[in-house]
């Protein structure tokens, strides 16, 4: 059985707060007052689109009815169903994957297009590898870099992209292979120059007053587009073979990357000046707390312990939502279509309270809006499952994969 338990206002939005990214340099730093043209922490989409306001709920409460439109089974272990619910704000039509991993040959992932950088519409994304059902992922920097804002982590490619912290609330699969959520922060250091705090890892943009490193993951580089535009204070930093080859204040574009491109801001530009001249040797260790097979974050939890945590009630939007029963250990893919007179969308508390309803203990919300794509198999076909609210398919950065090999006998 779950009980619904909701925090009150004050506490969450403090909690809220205290996880809310860091903007500020690494301590002791001099503080850098840069500020971004566009949104960097979308609360809704990353298209940060505006949401409708919910209409205003009966005194007494209003009357709920749901009704299922279509369920079957789309492989061993994953169970698909939707449904309209018409309560007094309106009607939804949710979509949901019920997923069971300790299912033999089953698998669920992080799925991209290869680099960090590139874009694409779901189903292209969940193509690569042959997954039988899956949802968009994290939020990204639409318009801009195209990166995901969080973490990413591929059980074949390992760690992808990552923040130190202030992005990390995510879903995982840990080395058990047991599924989580929870906070994943990232861990980064160059050997040997302990000064040095790296607060990022192929991201769409450096932390100001922090240091980010950038792969041949990453894909081309992308100029001022990682220090939002800055050009002063910034210092670039390029390694081939171990070994620093430039240290510069310009900030390479559209190139590719052959050992590590390290990019500092405000305070840190300067370390990287004095710590890192040309032929230093160069060695950097990176991981996420706990070392998950695989990671992907969201924004916010939804439903932390059976508590609810979402506060906003105040805008309807599409949404997609990962949640863990964990009673049964199933794994919970959510979408609740959203932007029209079949289905007007759901606020943060709305769809906090229907994962609840659902089993979930634990759920974070994932990218919303016109991402919210799920695709899955019926029969011999892979299909979009939902109705996307754009009336095309968003390219997006990201997105949770499953796939299924039978057994061998």
């Amino acid at each position: 059985m779950h009980i619904r338990l909701t925090v009150t206002a004050a506490i969450a939005a403090c909690g809220l707060l205290a996880a809310a990214p860091a903007l500020a340099g690494p301590v002791g730093a001099p503080a850098d007052h840069h500020r971004d043209h566009r949104s960097l922490h979308p609360e809704h989409t990353s298209g940060d689109e505006p949401g409708t306001p919910p209409p205003p709920e009966p005194l007494f409460g209003g009357r709920s009815t749901q009704t299922l439109m279509a369920s079957w089974q789309v492989a061993p272990g994953v169970q698909f169903r939707r449904w309209t619910q018409t309560d007094a704000r309106g009607p939804i039509v949710a979509n949901l994957l019920t997923i069971d991993p300790r299912t033999p040959g089953l698998k669920i992932d992080y799925a991209s297009m290869g680099a960090v950088r590139r874009t694409a519409p779901v189903p292209a994304i969940l193509a690569k590898n042959r997954a039988i059902a899956g949802v968009n992922g994290d939020f990204y920097d639409i318009g801009h870099t195209g990166a995901p804002l969080g973490l990413g982590k591929d059980r074949q490619l390992g760690l992808l992209h990552a923040r130190q912290g202030g992005w990390n609330n995510a879903f995982y699969i840990d080395r058990r292979g047991r599924a989580g959520i929870g906070d994943l922060p990232m861990t980064a250091k160059i050997r040997f120059h302990r000064d040095l705090t790296i607060t990022n890892l192929n991201s769409p943009f450096v932390t100001p007053g922090g240091i980010g490193i950038y792969t041949h993951r990453w894909g081309r580089t992308a100029g001022y587009g990682v220090t939002q535009g800055q050009r002063e204070n910034v210092r670039q930093v390029t390694v081939e073979n171990g070994r620093v080859v430039m240290n510069r204040r310009k900030l390479s574009e559209d190139k590719d990357i052959a050992g590590l491109v390290i990019v500092g801001r405000g305070y840190s530009a300067a370390l990287l000046r004095r710590e890192l001249p040309v032929g230093t040797r160069v060695s950097v260790r990176r991981a996420l707390a706990g070392n998950p097979q695989m990671a992907i974050s969201g924004n916010r939890f939804l439903v932390n312990d059976g508590i609810i945590r979402a506060i906003d009630d105040s805008e309807m939007h599409p949404r997609t939502a990962i949640g863990i029963d964990s009673d049964t250990g199933e794994v919970l893919l959510l979408v609740v279509d959203g932007r029209s007179s079949r289905s007007r969308g759901y606020t943060m508390v709305e769809l906090a309270n229907l994962m609840v309803d659902l089993g979930a203990d634990e759920a974070v919300n994932l990218d919303g809006g016109g991402s919210s794509t799920m695709v899955g198999r019926r029969g011999t076909r892979t299909k979009v499952l939902n109705q996307p609210s754009d009336g095309f398919l968003r390219s997006v950065a990201n997105a949770i994969e499953v796939t299924y090999s039978p057994p061998r006998s």
